[in-house]
């Protein structure tokens, strides 16, 4: 897969998964507290995959250049009044965070177990685990369809790259 059609599925994956969150939100509007300078979710350890910091180094060539990451301890790419400086281009872990979320992992056992959460400001109302599947967006479908792109593009055992990473002057 060329670079050009690599650019182009990473942003039709975003807008599914824009759509689908969108109505996610809009069904749990009675509990969403997130909005602009809402950054408890932005994390300094978030990791992407490359094809999403090829998105983000593409179309912020400017503010990786010129700009300052923000200080350690939250993501580089908040700004000073908690607002994302890279919104439209942020990375697909971004555009779900506050909703619940559902993903499948394997307990000390090694049964597979169906977990849930979300986020302590979104508490408010049924618990996760009392929501429909529907409800909820599961963790995982997303991420294989990421790893695909990359495979056809990339080294797929290529490292995930740190968001902060991305403004590494040396590079």
């Amino acid at each position: 897969m060329k670079r050009d059609d690599a650019a182009t599925s990473v942003r039709q994956l975003h807008e599914r998964i824009d759509i689908r969150a969108r109505e996610l939100a809009l069904h749990h509007a009675q509990r969403l507290r997130c909005g602009r300078g809402c950054d408890s979710c932005c994390v300094d350890d978030l990791t992407v995959f490359s094809i999403e910091a090829e998105r983000i180094r593409t179309s912020h060539q400017a503010l990786l250049r010129d700009g300052t990451p923000h200080p350690p301890g939250a993501c580089a790419f908040l700004g000073s009044e908690g607002e994302c400086r890279i919104y439209a281009d942020r990375p697909y872990v971004c555009r779900t965070q506050g909703l619940p979320l559902r993903w499948f992992s394997e307990d000390g056992a090694g049964e597979i177990c169906e977990l849930r959460d979300i986020c302590p400001l979104n508490a408010e109302g049924p618990a996760p685990d009392a929501l429909p599947e529907e409800a909820c967006w599961l963790i995982g479908p997303v991420e294989l369809e990421l790893a695909n792109l990359q495979a056809k593009t990339r080294d797929p055992h290529e490292n995930r790259i740190a968001l902060r990473a991305l403004f590494d002057r040396t590079r």
